[in-house]
């Protein structure tokens, strides 16, 4: 990505895939979310491999195309909200690490309290995992809300020898969708990839009642540092018409820190009849892969909890 410009990504006209969703539901979930994925040109193998998570935990799945995607295997329990990154010939896996399922379902009807934080495993081939350790367990109270506590959606960039990791936290009750999204961005620091992530004293992104794709709350951050700049794709919560929905839009930086508003890359709509992405578009990951960017997001088709399914697709744009 380093060697794009702000405007490269400015320009760029993502349209979504008609092979979309890549990915549906399976095994008795609902949901299938929060893509992270690894090109051929970084993977070892030369292969597309994607994680993401269910109800019951942490998936990967492998393709020769990104686009046909087959299960490899379950990757970890108590797991949502996934991020993979290859650094200096080994694979770090961060993860938001959760109480088991049973406390999560109790969760929504808010018979306890949530409690999670973010956790990361290591592996040289994507087969074989370390055991998970601690990365980052506290950002200093504005996690908490009267849900519990949440951390959330880590996405590491290394920051002039600094590891940088963007995450989400708090927990807003969505209601028409019956469970929480995440209230806050924020960001955290380590001189060590795997551990001692020190948060900023307050949050980077809040909830604002004036900003039409922002006013419930904030939703998840991919922060991506270009030649001349950074670029943010952030997924923000909002209500239109007495209803909750999650767009896409595009956030520039000077300093990957502060962002403004540039532009919305997907909205919830249907699509060449397809109705899997109708209300919500959420958390995404942008990769490049020759002359082609892709964006891969997870979308639900309606708000309820219990009629409510999530999928996996991608838009495409040409790099100019």
């Amino acid at each position: 990505m380093e060697n794009l410009t702000v405007k490269q990504i400015i320009n760029a006209d993502f349209k979504i895939s008609k092979s979309s969703p890549v990915l549906k539901p399976f095994g008795g979930a609902v949901v299938v979310a929060d893509p992270s994925l690894l090109t051929p040109d970084v993977a070892h193998d030369g292969k597309w491999h994607m994680f993401l998570h269910t109800t019951f935990g942490v998936y990967h799945f492998v393709s020769d195309d990104g686009v046909d995607f087959r299960k490899v295997k379950k990757v970890l329990d108590r797991a949502m909200r996934p991020n993979i990154n290859y650094i200096n010939g080994k694979y770090y896996l961060f993860y938001e690490r959760t109480r088991p399922l049973i406390m999560n379902g109790l969760n929504v009807i808010n018979a306890v309290k949530w409690k999670s934080a973010i956790y990361v495993t290591e592996s040289t081939d994507l087969i074989n995992w370390s055991k998970p350790t601690p990365a980052f367990t506290d950002a200093r109270g504005y996690e908490k809300s009267d849900r519990g506590s949440a951390i959330s959606n880590p996405f590491l960039v290394l920051e002039n020898g600094i590891n940088r990791m963007y995450y989400s936290c708090g927990m807003t009750f969505i209601k028409d969708c019956g469970f929480c999204e995440p209230t806050y961005i924020g960001y955290a620091q380590s001189s060590d990839i795997a551990k001692g992530y020190v948060s900023a004293a307050k949050p980077i992104i809040s909830p604002d009642k004036n900003n039409p794709y922002l006013n419930l709350c904030s939703g998840c951050l991919k922060v991506y540092k270009l030649r001349d700049g950074y670029i943010g794709i952030q997924n923000g919560l909002y209500e239109k018409d007495g209803h909750s929905h999650s767009a896409i839009i595009l956030l520039t930086s000077e300093d990957g820190l502060s962002f403004k508003f540039e532009k919305i890359l997907i909205e919830p709509s249907v699509v060449d009849g397809k109705n899997w992405m109708k209300e919500f578009v959420y958390a995404s990951h942008l990769v490049k892969y020759g002359n082609k960017l892709r964006l891969y997001f997870n979308a639900r088709n309606a708000a309820d909890m219990i009629k409510g399914r999530e999928c996996i697709g991608f838009a495409e744009a040409e790099i100019k």
